[in-house]
């Protein structure tokens, strides 16, 4: 394609390579992070995902020689060789990822007779596929190489052997392994051989297709049927680093109002008003904590965007206000798809100025969703964007707190939209194929920009559809799935390679959205949403009802003690959001993104880290009573339930009747907890709760706590609380447990302070030299002191 290098040029940060058939550039961002690109289609495009890219100082020295371009930054070699092939090392001349240097040859796929046709089906299909692709990619394969990331696609944590197509698809069948496309298209890949990761984000909004070793074992691909080729390499070693770099490119998750990690209720729909005023009252009624009610689309009239339905609402500001005053939050639908509908005024005001997309000729594009004939706003144009952002002061102004957007695919009734429809593309004319990847990135940035200007408050918004980069603007959840055990069970690797794409706050349809659940489903369900940064409840119309009260007594118990399991948890979980607004790091996380040296961790599909403290383990199976866990080398680990105490680097089996979810904390943790609300505000928390893990050996540890007002962005301009934590055993007798106010600037602080160490049993507690009381209980120690900048306390005679 790009024949021999003949020279190059080097300006600012970027190499300007002459080839015999066209050009290819390297730009250095940061010693770590390298993009490729060659203009094959287009001058280079403002990218959808990387806004605001702040490049590093970072020096390199380029040397052309034997035909070879070299780049060297001081943690990577580049070599570029005839034909833009790319290889890359590290600084000590370790290969990290070569390109192949072969030709393109799938497996063989032999069939004949009556079974040529279907034998046929599969190989066709990645033929066609690969002969549509305008650029493509191959890189070497490595025996020990595995895979991560890439969204929320099916299959297992490691995608190895996987073939999957970037296309935002809406398929309402049941997601099984074999499906190649979902909802969001998130192209960023990572790869971790000998313990070394790097990533690859191929920054490409057309379709693109990444074979991991599907069509042929000896190289790894991705590609795209048109657009340019544009890819960063981003280099760990972690994996960690690497989540830390693609989110340094494309942006990190923003802090979310507190009452976001509340438990949330949702079903289509419950309309009418009576209904939703029965659901609110019977969560309060059984002291089942409960944040968030959803609507879905049945509360508007005739399906129409930012209207509402008054038969089922006839007053709906005055029924938002009376259910904020019992605690909930209402967020509400809405879909990109406008009714055509004269004298409409969002249909109105969008045919007017032109704010729709169109067919090839100008036309208003017109296809059928929800409200039968419908519009497609045109995210991609700014004004567009702009007029739907003002839209939600609309439902903002009666009460309602977030936005969910759903169908935005786009998806319609007719499949999806043709290639031809136009887009403005912020004024460089494009068509479907490069716009439909971004619709519903672009919807939430509108919606978010709209939230914030609207309230002031951090938005919450919600969206089934996403490209790269969406996690700055909007949680996800992973669609239409199904209440079975195999959709549980995928859930999680779901979950976890969502979180390393960058979606930091995600989550699932709790109990699954569609076929009916059971009560041990919903059980063994709750206890996963339980640490799951989205936890959401939501089930489809004519489907059995799903509420936590909905099976029975066990159930309903069940599902009780884990949501306020959850609401105790809530601190725990807003400060690794406001840690990972720093780093780039989930909440929900695969064992090997702290374990990584560890290779026994590296396919684990039903176990993973709620943070780096807590290790979750949840029955995936029905009738299922134990199940082996697999405990990380490098710390021991304590049964949340029990208080034992395991060594890591083993397997053990652990008994999980039904009401138990196999928990393990980090042996040295401290966890930040909050008394049991029904909802987010219905007390002032005064008092903080740190539950303790000690040391059994020599060593230290330590926690950073975050306070602040829990919905604005004051915290941005230093109104905030920071306390660190910290513990110290120096011989087997003494435990030092210290707190410092390492930055104040939020007023309302703790005036006090509780401990509870685990599995321990000192005989004298002592602070400031004075001894304190303390309570003594069967694996449990309990003291409290107050409110104090800072603190040592002296745990003797352990």
């Amino acid at each position: 394609m790009f024949g021999k290098l003949k020279g190059y040029e080097e300006k600012d940060h970027t190499v300007c390579i002459e080839f015999e058939k066209g050009k290819g550039f390297i730009e250095v961002i940061t010693p770590t992070i390298i993009n490729f690109f060659s203009p094959l289609v287009s001058e280079r495009r403002i990218s959808k995902a990387v806004e605001d890219l702040q490049r590093e100082h970072a020096p390199f020295t380029v040397d052309y020689s034997d035909a070879q371009l070299t780049v060297r930054t001081e943690k990577l070699t580049v070599t570029i060789s005839d034909e833009f092939l790319v290889d890359l090392y590290d600084a000590n001349g370790k290969r990290l990822c070569a390109d192949y240097r072969g030709s393109a040859q799938p497996f063989v796929r032999r069939g004949s007779g009556e079974g040529l046709e279907m034998a046929a089906e599969e190989g066709h299909k990645i033929e066609a596929e690969r002969n549509r692709q305008k650029v493509r990619v191959l890189k070497k394969m490595e025996r020990d190489l595995y895979f991560y990331g890439l969204g929320d696609k099916t299959g297992h944590l490691n995608k190895k052997g996987y073939h999957y197509k970037m296309w935002n698809t809406d398929d309402p069948s049941p997601h099984v392994e074999s499906f190649e496309a979902m909802y969001k298209s998130i192209p960023f890949l990572i790869a971790l051989k000998e313990k070394v990761a790097y990533g690859i984000f191929f920054d490409n909004t057309y379709e693109s297709v990444f074979d991991l070793g599907k069509e042929n074992s000896d190289y790894f691909s991705f590609g795209a049927v048109d657009g340019n080729l544009d890819y960063y390499f981003i280099y760990g070693p972690s994996v960690q680093d690497v989540v830390g770099g693609y989110t340094y490119l494309t942006g990190k998750t923003p802090l979310p109002q507190l009452w976001t990690l509340g438990y949330q209720q949702s079903r289509w729909s419950y309309t009418p008003e009576k209904r939703m005023r029965e659901l609110a009252n019977t969560f309060r009624e059984k002291d089942i904590p409960c944040d968030v009610i959803h609507l879905d689309i049945d509360y508007m009239d005739g399906f129409r965007v930012f209207t509402w339905d008054k038969k089922k609402f006839p007053k709906p500001e005055q029924t938002l206000k009376e259910l904020k005053q019992q605690g909930y939050k209402v967020v509400t639908i809405i879909d990109p798809g406008v009714k055509k509908d004269k004298g409409y005024p969002i249909y109105d005001e969008g045919l007017a100025h032109q704010y729709f997309a169109t067919d090839k000729d100008g036309v208003p594009y017109v296809n059928k969703v929800w409200p039968g004939d419908s519009l497609y706003p045109d995210f991609s144009n700014e004004p567009v964007r702009k007029w739907w952002a003002s839209n939600q002061k609309i439902m903002t102004d009666l009460g309602v707190a977030g936005i969910w957007n759903d169908m935005n695919e786009p998806a319609s009734f007719n499949g999806p939209l043709p290639d031809d429809v136009a887009f403005h593309n912020d004024g460089i004319q494009t068509d479907h194929r490069e716009i439909h990847n971004v619709y519903g990135h672009y919807m939430s940035k509108a919606t978010y920009e709209g939230l914030k200007k609207a309230t002031g408050k951090r938005p919450f918004v919600i969206t089934r559809a996403c490209y790269a980069g969406t996690q700055k603007y909007s949680t996800v959840w992973t669609g239409d799935n199904q209440s079975l055990w195999e959709h549980l069970r995928m859930s999680l690797p779901m979950l976890m390679n969502l979180g390393l794409s960058g979606i930091a706050f995600c989550g699932t349809d709790v109990g699954g959205f569609g076929f009916d659940c059971t009560p041990e489903l919903l059980a063994r369900w709750m206890q996963v949403g339980t640490f799951t940064p989205l936890f959401r409840n939501h089930s489809s119309i004519f489907t059995r009802d799903q509420e936590p009260w909905a099976f029975n007594e066990e159930t309903e118990e069940i599902s009780r003690n884990y949501i306020k399991l959850r609401y105790q948890l809530l601190p725990y979980l807003y400060d690794l959001l406001h840690k990972g607004e720093s780093t780039g790091l989930p909440i929900i996380r695969p064992l090997l993104l702290h374990y990584q040296d560890d290779q026994n961790t590296y396919e684990i599909n039903d176990e993973f880290m709620c943070g780096e403290h807590i290790l979750v383990a949840p029955v995936i199976g029905q009738g299922e009573t134990s199940r082996i866990v697999y405990l990380p080398k490098g710390n021991r680990w304590i049964d949340y339930w029990t208080k034992q105490v395991f060594d890591g680097g083993q397997s053990i089996i652990k008994e999980a009747p039904l009401d138990v979810c196999p928990i393990f904390i980090k042996e040295g943790s401290i966890l930040p907890l909050y008394p049991v609300q029904n909802y987010v505000g219905e007390k002032e928390v005064n008092q903080l709760t740190l539950d303790i893990y000690p040391l059994d050996k020599g060593g230290d540890s330590r926690y950073v706590h975050y306070q602040d007002d829990g919905e604005s962005f004051d915290y941005q301009s230093g109104v905030y609380n920071l306390y660190t934590f910290s513990m110290k055993r120096e011989d087997n007798d003494t435990l030092y447990i210290a707190m410092e106010k390492t930055h104040s600037g939020y007023l309302k602080e703790y005036q006090s302070f509780k401990f509870v160490l685990n599995g321990s049993h000192p005989s004298k507690i002592i602070m400031n030299g004075k001894s304190l009381q303390f309570e003594r209980l069967e694996n449990q120690t309990v003291f409290e002191v107050d409110d104090q900048a800072d603190l040592t306390v002296e745990l003797r005679n352990w």
